[in-house]
C-alpha cells in the first residue's frame, strides 16, 4: 500500500537536531570528545522535594483518571506564584488555563484565534513553534527582524499601517529562543499601546522568566498596565523547574481569552497526569528557593561561555538572561555548513542560526545546558577552529 501525507504537512520541515546528534555519534565513533550545546533541555534533575511528591502521587490507586484540565490545586498555585513573583493578581477560575507544555499551547492558540489568511506577527529569528501554529491555522506570517540596532526587540513602528489592521496576534518571547533579549517596562508599555489601537490580542511567551542573573527578574508582559486588556502570557514548569518531560505549562490572562481557548482545549485532551500536576504546585509553591539554585548555576555558566566566546573573537548578543547565547562567529561560511564543520572539528555541537528565521543567518544559537567544565572545555576547541578555518 502506498500513504501519501496530506497538503498541510507541507507547511513542516525536517528538523536539524537528528542530524546533528548524528553528526556527533560519527565523531564520537573516531574517538572524539564532542560537548552537546544543541538541544535546549535541562540538565538538572527537579528537586528533590518535587520528584518525592510525584513518586508518592503516582504509587496512590485513585490517581490515575481523566483530570479534565487543570485541578483546583493548580490553578491556586499558579495565581499564588504569580502574585508573589510578578505581583499580577489573577482570578484561578477564570484567568488561568492549563496546557500540556507551553509548546501545545502556542501551537493549538492561533487555531482558537485565526481564520484562512490572517495576519499574525511574529519575530525573526523566532522558536520554530509559532510558525507551525500559525500555518496549521492557515494564518500567515509577518516576521519583524530582531537586529542588534534594536537591542533584539521588534520595532513596532515599522510594521505597515495595513498590515497592523489585518493583524489578529502579535507573538513576543522576551527573554527569548533563541535570541535572550530582555525588554524594559517602557517597551511593554509600547506592545499594550500599539495592540490597543489594532485590536491585536498580545501572547507573550515567558518561558524563561526565570533564567536572569543579575538585577531584578524580567518583566511579566501582565504587570503592564493594561495588559490585561489586550494579552495573555504562557509560562511551563520545563526550563525553570527542570519539567521538561512532564508537560505541563499554563497561559494566564484575559478572561475571555481563556474561555475561547478553554472551549478549544475542551475538545482536544482530557488534562495533564493529576500526579505531574502535584508535582507542579509542589514546585510553584517553593519556587523562590527552587530557582535561585537554578539561577546560580546558569548565571556561572552564562558568564563563561559569554566572556570565552567574546575573548576567542566571536561576538555575542547582550543578554542577562535566558537558556541560550546568540552568537556571530568570525568566518565567512554558511551558518548550517559551520555547525557540521564545528562538530568534526572540534566536536562542539550548535544549532545554526537560520533554522530560527532568515535573520539568524551567520550565527549560531549555544544553549547552557552542560556545566562550567565542559563550556569551559567547548570555548577552548572553539578557540582552535580559526586553524581548520584557513585550511
Amino acid at each position: 500500500m502506498k500513504f501519501e501525507p496530506s497538503l498541510k504537512m507541507s507547511i513542516f520541515e525536517p528538523a536539524i537536531f537528528a542530524d546533528l546528534k548524528a553528526a556527533a555519534e560519527a565523531k564520537k565513533a573516531t574517538g572524539g570528545e564532542t560537548v552537546d550545546l544543541s538541544l535546549g533541555s535541562p540538565d538538572l534533575p527537579p528537586d528533590e522535594k518535587v520528584r518525592r511528591v510525584l513518586a508518592e502521587q503516582s504509587a496512590q490507586a485513585t490517581t490515575y483518571g481523566y483530570t479534565l484540565g487543570g485541578t483546583k490545586r493548580f490553578h491556586e498555585a499558579v495565581a499564588s506564584y504569580y502574585k508573589r513573583r510578578s505581583g499580577v493578581t489573577l482570578n484561578p477560575e477564570t484567568e488561568i488555563i492549563q496546557t500540556m507544555g507551553s509548546q501545545e499551547g502556542l501551537v493549538h492558540l492561533p487555531l482558537a484565534f485565526c481564520n484562512e489568511g490572517d495576519i499574525v506577527l511574529t519575530t525573526n529569528p523566532a522558536y520554530v513553534a509559532y510558525e507551525a501554529g500559525i500555518k496549521l491555522a492557515g494564518a500567515v506570517p509577518y516576521e519583524m527582524p530582531l537586529r542588534a540596532e534594536n537591542g533584539f526587540l521588534p520595532d513596532l513602528d515599522a510594521i505597515p499601517e495595513d498590515v497592523a489592521q489585518q493583524a489578529k496576534i502579535l507573538i513576543l518571547n522576551l527573554p527569548g529562543n533563541p535570541v535572550p533579549a530582555i525588554p524594559d517596562a517602557q517597551f511593554f508599555d509600547k506592545v499594550v499601546a500599539f495592540a490597543r489601537k489594532h485590536n491585536i490580542l498580545v501572547l507573550h511567551d515567558a518561558a524563561y522568566s526565570e533564567y536572569y542573573f543579575a538585577g531584578d527578574s524580567p518583566i511579566s508582559f501582565l504587570s503592564t498596565p493594561g495588559a490585561m486588556e489586550v494579552g495573555v502570557e504562557i509560562n511551563s514548569l520545563s526550563k525553570s523547574f527542570s519539567l521538561a518531560g512532564a508537560r505541563i505549562a499554563y497561559i494566564v490572562g484575559n478572561a475571555e481569552v481563556i474561555r475561547i481557548f478553554k472551549e478549544l482545549k475542551s475538545n482536544l485532551d482530557f488534562g495533564t497526569f493529576g500526579p505531574i500536576q502535584e508535582a507542579a504546585v509542589t514546585a510553584l509553591d517553593h519556587a523562590e528557593e527552587i530557582t535561585d539554585r537554578l539561577r546560580r548555576e546558569f548565571s556561572a555558566r552564562h558568564h563563561v561561555l559569554m566572556n570565552g566566546l567574546t575573548e576567542i573573537g566571536w561576538s555575542a548578543a547582550p543578554s542577562n538572561g535566558g537558556m541560550f547565547v546568540w552568537a556571530k562567529y568570525p568566518f565567512d561560511m554558511d551558518d548550517k555548513e559551520f555547525v557540521f564543520k564545528a562538530i568534526e572539528h572540534c566536536g562542539v555541537v550548535m544549532v545554526p542560526g537560520s533554522i530560527f528565521g532568515t535573520e539568524g543567518k551567520g550565527y549560531v544559537r549555544l544553549a547552557l545546558i552542560q556545566s562550567v567544565e565542559e563550556l569551559q572545555k567547548a570555548v577552548e576547541q572553539l578557540s582552535k577552529l580559526e586553524v581548520f578555518m584557513k585550511a
